[in-house]
């Protein structure tokens, strides 16, 4: 199932230098954590996005709880169809109980003004949702797929998290991306090596309003990369601006006679008037790099 070679954009933690023992162990020690977790409630629901963290999660509830995990994929103009088909194969493949809901982040003011907070509110609708099916059904808890490396992070969706009381077995059992990714590979799960993804609201700066037409334009110049062979790849929205992050070991290729003026000619389709690539390279969240600019007026 799962491809064994070297991920493209995918290291998204630190590397540590591990005697394999020792990681062996490691890694042994916080899997059975895991799995001890999961085996403590009698039924859950997994926030499943299809990405790799909440793949391995569903698979790992999944294993250990059988039918009584229910995996549910939350469908709004902000999710690609990239992802949706992503997580459909991976329910497919693994077996999963698997159901799609369509949530409304887009309906609520504060989501759409895409202050910092954005996150609360998209994880707020999406834990609304899940919190009442659960209370509908008999289901005993909530889970996501965050993870040991997200605690540094700026994720504002986790006080959501705590109001709701969901539950995070990947962060509570120490388990890193790096890890995940390798249990994942071992499981031969589809989406070992994929990437990081993230809302195409993310794509957005913030204080720009959030609308369907630019989450539009920022999917369909999304899946313009992919098709060019691109993976690792950002477009960030800045108005008539598409800015590109791409892994480093991909720049070059953007430049290439052969993919330049294909990528130029379909973002300017799409309605662009100007592509321009980030000489940085891909980072996870480059747009929190602006947080620090944002200036606080006093009340």
């Amino acid at each position: 199932m799962g491809r064994l070679s070297s991920p493209i954009g995918a290291a998204d933690s630190p590397a540590q230098t591990w005697d394999p023992a020792e990681r062996a162990a490691d890694l042994a020690r916080k899997e059975a954590r895991l799995r001890e977790i999961l085996g403590g409630f009698p039924s859950v629901i997994v926030a499943f996005s299809g990405g790799v963290d909440s793949a391995y999660l569903a698979y790992a509830a999944t294993s250990v709880l059988g039918r009584a995990a229910l995996c549910v994929t939350a469908d709004s103009p902000s999710y690609s169809g990239r992802h949706r088909q992503t997580a459909v194969h991976v329910a497919q493949t693994c077996g999963l109980n698997h159901e799609i809901i369509q949530t409304a982040e887009m309906e609520r003011a504060e989501y759409r003004a895409n202050g910092a907070d954005r996150c609360y509110h998209c994880k707020h609708e999406l834990f609304t949702h899940l919190v009442a099916m659960a209370e509908a059904r008999g289901i005993a808890v909530v889970v996501d797929g965050n993870n040991a490396d997200d605690r540094g992070d700026y994720r504002p969706g986790r006080q959501a998290a705590r109001e709701f009381a969901v539950r995070s077995p990947l962060d509570e059992a120490g388990l890193t991306k790096d890890d995940i990714r390798e249990l994942s590979r071992r499981a031969e799960l589809p989406v070992w090596d994929e990437p990081a993804s993230a809302c195409l609201s993310s794509r957005i700066p913030y204080l720009t309003p959030v609308t369907v037409e630019r989450l539009t334009a920022i999917e369909r110049a999304e899946a313009v990369l992919h098709r060019l062979g691109f993976r690792g790849c950002r477009v960030r929205h800045h108005g008539e601006v598409a800015r590109i992050e791409l892994a480093e070991t991909q720049l070059a290729l953007a430049l290439d006679p052969t993919i330049r003026p294909t990528l130029i000619r379909e973002l300017k389709a799409i309605g662009y008037q100007y592509v321009s690539l980030d000489l940085q390279g891909y980072r996870s969240g480059s747009l929190n790099e602006g947080l620090r600019l944002l200036v606080v007026q006093p009340s």
